[in-house]
């Protein structure tokens, strides 16, 4: 056996140390990037709260606050007042919005995928384009508001009122029941004000006890919804598309159908005033 002098190391001492050494500088290296990420995630968001107060505190509807394609991702603003700010592009993906002020604001092409909204005011905003799948909108108001081509998908909206352009949104999956969208033929002051849902997707969606009475919903596909309840009457729906949707107890008196299908649908036997709907011969079914 060969003798290894005091104070050196054989062969397989020099590879455990090598080895040791190694470990020890792979440990520090993930360790780094750990506490670099960590940074990154902290400091996603561009401006912090505070920091946005003062932004917007010095602006009105005449000259309002530039926050176009900020990145305000996971922000708590709830009952934040934005005064009819800019935020054409912005991120605020899973910000907490719950009761903002968002009146009059613009958010066009905004991307609040998963933010919550919950009792936040839209009146008269302009979010075309925008992205708020999976975001929480319940009872929020949006009373003259622009949601045209933006995706909903799987949003929450129940016992919202959207009195708003959603034409060719994206709301399949969305839950809409008690939603209200009918016209107020008491407050009409420039012409009719009435939801529009034109050729909008609302596949699989639950509008149960949703209340559309006139609205504009030519071309909107309903296909395999819940409109269980639902007021549609005086609705103009020519061209819908029913198919396989629950009609249990919905009103359809004098809705204009002309050309809708109603192939495969559940509970036309309930189906409330489908006699007196318009162009009753013109519609589809089984």
């Amino acid at each position: 056996m060969r003798r290894v002098p005091d104070g050196k190391t054989g062969d397989g001492g020099s590879r455990a140390l090598r080895s040791g050494r190694g470990r020890s500088l792979a440990w520090t290296v993930a360790a780094a990037v750990a506490l670099a990420l960590a940074a990154a995630d902290a400091s996603a968001a561009e401006l912090g709260r505070d920091e946005l107060t003062r932004l917007v505190a010095g602006s009105s509807g005449t000259e309002p606050a530039d926050l176009t394609e900020r990145d305000l991702s996971g922000l708590e603003l709830a009952g934040f007042d934005f005064k009819q700010a800019d935020l054409s592009g912005v991120d605020l993906s899973g910000a907490d919005l719950s009761g903002a002020n968002l009146q009059g604001a613009v958010l066009k092409s905004a991307k609040l995928t998963g933010a919550k909204l919950k009792g936040a005011v839209l009146d008269l905003a302009i979010l075309r384009g925008a992205d708020l799948a999976g975001a929480d909108l319940s009872e929020v108001s949006a009373f003259s508001a622009v949601l045209a081509e933006s995706n909903l998908q799987k949003a929450d909206l129940s016992g919202a009122a959207l009195i708003c352009n959603l034409d060719y949104a994206n709301l399949q999956g969305a839950r809409l029941e008690g939603a209200k969208m009918a016209a107020d033929m008491k407050n009409q002051p420039m012409g009719l004000m009435r939801v529009s849902l034109k050729k909008a997707r609302l596949k699989g969606a639950n509008l149960r006890g949703a209340d559309l009475a006139r609205g504009f919903l030519e071309f909107a596909d309903f296909t395999d919804a819940d409109l269980t309840g639902a007021n549609l009457m005086r609705v103009e729906a020519a061209g819908a598309d029913f198919s396989g949707a629950d009609l249990s107890g919905a009103n359809l008196r004098k809705a204009d159908i002309n050309g809708a299908r109603f192939k495969g649908i559940k509970g036309r036997e309930e189906i409330i005033g489908l006699d007196t709907a318009k162009n009753l011969r013109a519609a589809r079914f089984d």
